[in-house]
């Protein structure tokens, strides 16, 4: 296993926060009343908290600065100003359209893209959760076209968040696709970075059959910081002109500033068509609030215009990217099985290969985070089957393509001893896991599942009903109209 050394924190630490410490007993109780999904714990009950980097992130002293000059006026205020003039320098687009966060930018977008398409089936290298929920909703289908090298988490090749272009094109041929996208980073897929070959690529495979391109930018410095490192031609390139080359494919994107916005709230929609833009702003309007400031307080619009800067900085590209791969080197090196290589914003564990003897339909990912939360109070995330498996059209269930927990890394919030704590939290499991039983489902809704099904151990919900799994039904009312 490779040594990787642990990169110094480009920053000082000027206010500190209490981490609240339990005990086992407390810990069981607590997963016992949040049904077995730690979605419903409260944060008193979590130690280290990795269910997601998204909207965690601790901002810099320019960014609290920044808020104190918000401007709250209700339509063109300035902090607006501040906030359209940054993204479009960073991305490039014309229009600019802010949301109160990235799953709103995607109801949104996907709603003006398709309203007036017969279309069935939108490909991406892999759709997100949400990503995937709102294409669901819209009665759309997400299909995930992963290269094979990503199929397989050991295996080490540099791009595995690449699409499949050749299995694309395939569906794009049977017809019925409104439009095309990736996620940079893919975070469905480990956190993998796309290269700017694929990107280019589905620019010119959309341009080619006359389909929008929709980039999902949330983590696209992380990304941006991949490219140059792995992808010939770049070393030389700044972060910045990276980032523009990337985008310069698109027709859309989709952007959680919760992520590589470095804020804790916030989102916006980029277009260039003068058509989709209007519609964008219809439905903004609609659900979000006036086009300049999106459901947002105008301070928000100037903390993200700060953070979108900050995140460019290559010393803070240095450790963001570099910490992440030695905490996932350092689970390796304990023998627990990690996706390889680490990508740029999370450790995902191989939940499969952790608990082999675990079947698909006893959820191993969802049982092996409440385990590493019962072990030592940190909280990551299930990215497997109970996430992924189910199609909200058709009711089935299948396995995932991956069956993962994702340990999500807050930006500057935590420091190498946290994360050596959570490494001997995840070992102690691993060292344990033989004796691990599985879970099932007893409640679930039929989209998006992963935020409030309830689950119990396997006997105890094999009692409630033994001879129909309660796995196999939907326990929402919209589900059964």
């Amino acid at each position: 296993m490779t040594a990787q050394t642990w990169p110094f924190e480009p920053y000082k630490i000027k206010m500190v926060e209490p981490l609240p410490v339990t005990t086992r007993a407390r810990r069981e109780e607590a997963l016992r009343d949040a049904g077995w999904n730690l979605f419903g714990l409260r944060a008193g009950d979590v130690t280290i908290d990795l269910l997601t980097d998204s909207g965690t992130a601790a901002m810099s002293h320019h960014q609290w600065a920044a808020l104190l000059g918000g401007d709250e006026t209700y339509a063109g205020a300035r902090s607006w100003t501040r906030f359209e003039r940054t993204v479009q320098e960073i991305f490039g687009f014309r229009h600019v359209i802010p949301t109160h966060q990235g799953r709103a930018a995607e109801r949104i977008l996907f709603a003006a893209l398709v309203q007036e398409r017969e279309s069935e089936v939108v490909p991406s290298n892999a759709h997100f959760d949400t990503t995937k929920g709102n294409l669901e909703l819209l009665g759309r289908r997400a299909k995930d076209f992963p290269i094979s090298e990503a199929r397989d988490p050991s295996t080490r090749a540099p791009f595995k968040g690449d699409a499949d272009l050749t299995a694309v094109e395939e569906q794009i041929r049977d017809g019925k696709v409104p439009f095309v996208m990736l996620t940079v980073t893919n975070n469905a897929g480990g956190g993998q970075p796309v290269s700017m070959a694929n990107i280019r690529g589905m620019g010119e495979l959309a341009r080619a059959y006359g389909i929008p391109f929709v980039i999902d930018a949330c983590r696209f410095a992380e990304n941006a910081s991949f490219i140059r490192q792995r992808e010939p031609g770049y070393a030389d390139v700044a972060i910045p002109e990276i980032v523009r080359e990337m985008f310069a494919q698109a027709d859309a994107i989709t952007m959680s500033a919760k992520k590589d916005g470095l804020a804790n709230i916030g989102g916006f929609i980029c277009v260039n068509d003068d058509e989709v833009a209007t519609r964008v702003k219809q439905l903004c309007i609609a659900g979000e609030g006036y086009p300049t400031y999106g459901g947002l307080a105008g301070r928000d619009l100037d903390a993200i215009a700060v953070g979108l800067r900050e995140v460019l900085d290559e010393d803070y590209l240095r450790h963001r990217v570099g910490t992440t791969a030695a905490f996932v080197e350092a689970l390796a090196a304990r023998g627990v099985p990690v996706l390889l290589p680490p990508g740029g914003h999370a450790a995902y564990l191989d939940a499969r290969m952790f608990l082999p003897h675990l079947p698909w339909d006893h959820y191993p990912a969802q049982t092996l985070v409440d385990e590493i939360y019962l072990e030592g109070g940190v909280r990551g995330s299930e990215l497997g089957t109970v996430t992924f498996g189910m199609d909200s059209t058709t009711g089935v269930e299948r396995p995932a393509t991956w069956e993962l927990v994702r340990l999500a890394l807050p930006r500057r919030v935590y420091t190498r001893s946290h994360l050596e704590y959570v490494i001997e939290t995840v070992a102690a499991v691993h060292d344990r896991r033989e004796a691990v039983r599985g879970l099932r489902i007893t409640s679930q809704p039929r989209v998006m599942r992963n935020f409030t099904s309830r689950f119990a151990p396997v006997a105890q919900a094999e009692a409630l009903d033994p001879l129909e799994p309660p796995t196999r039904k939907f326990a929402t009312r919209s589900a059964r109209d």
